[in-house]
């Protein structure tokens, strides 16, 4: 006990570890539940028995990003007492699991507007799974940059996490109609939504790429808006501000660094009409890549 003591490891820190862990772990079974009664199905069926790989891919993505979301709420500082550390992190948790909730109901409602998500998921529709659970992990990954930019827990603390997070979700949208517009002029005013329903994964697995890139740069705006909970329409026109100049960023640096190093590849016809996963995985890779080092670089 001396040997722990003397790395700061206390019997006080010991109990607050585990009462983080077992809340955590208690969210994240919740949730894993949730994704079936959200589509009025049997997860366990779906899982274990029907083998809806679909049905797994969407899991995993609204389970990694509470896993994510999660990590946000962890300050890696003790409470005052065990039950104000129980109550902080339980309602960051379920705080954060509602906004991937409500998150994904937008995503859902207004971005893939053409498609009945939880029907395909249940048919087992591997493609919209995919940009399902991108965006669940894209609103994790901004709900995470939003927590700890965020300070105490108050009314006014959750209203201008929910205020980062409403400016998110438009930005989220925003970028889905982009890459739309640019798929219809390169297909013949084709749908890119129909593209998903009818299972091309590819370009899924490179939408996915841009929503978590996006997300990425989106945190890098925190690192420039001075948290003042109070200062509501600060806070929105900040966080607007700031993801839209991200965004540009990032799409000119992604745009340059494929034409280097996918060099001499028609991207366009490989992936739209080739459906050429591993092209696809590569331009995931490297937009996913630029975002990490423009997050690195604001930082």
């Amino acid at each position: 006990m001396t040997f722990l003591q003397d790395l700061g490891i206390t019997p006080e820190l010991i109990i607050i570890l585990a009462i983080d862990l077992t809340i955590a772990v208690v969210l994240l079974t919740l949730m894993r539940y949730l994704q079936g009664w959200s589509v009025k199905v049997n997860s366990r069926d779906e899982l274990a028995v029907k083998d809806n790989f679909a049905f797994g891919i969407s899991t995993a993505g609204a389970v990694a990003a509470l896993g994510i979301v999660l990590t946000g709420a962890i300050t890696g500082e003790a409470a005052s007492s065990y039950a104000i550390e129980a109550i902080g992190m339980t309602a960051y948790g379920l705080f954060g699991l509602i906004l991937i909730k409500v998150g994904r109901f937008i995503h859902d409602k207004v971005a893939l507007n053409e498609l009945n998500k939880n029907e395909l998921i249940v048919k087992g529709n591997v493609s919209v799974a995919l940009v399902d659970a991108a965006a669940a992990i894209a609103t994790a990954i901004i709900i995470r940059a939003v927590l700890l930019w965020a300070e105490d827990l108050t009314l006014d603390t959750f209203i201008a996490i929910f205020s980062a997070f409403a400016i998110s979700q438009v930005m989220l949208v925003v970028l889905t109609r982009l890459r739309e517009q640019r798929y219809a002029k390169r297909n013949q005013d084709a749908s890119m939504q129909a593209a998903l329903e009818q299972g091309q994964t590819a370009l899924a697995i490179r939408h996915a790429g841009y929503m978590i890139a996006m997300a990425l740069s989106f945190k890098a705006a925190s690192h420039f808006i001075i948290y003042d909970p109070t200062a509501y329409v600060g806070n929105l026109l900040g966080w607007a501000l700031f993801s839209i100049i991200m965004l540009v960023a990032l799409s000119v640096l992604i745009t340059i660094v494929k034409m280097l190093v996918l060099n001499r590849i028609n991207l366009a016809e490989e992936v739209e009409q080739q459906h050429n996963i591993g092209i696809a995985a590569v331009e995931m890779a490297l937009s996913i890549a630029m975002a990490l080092i423009l997050a690195a670089l604001m930082a």
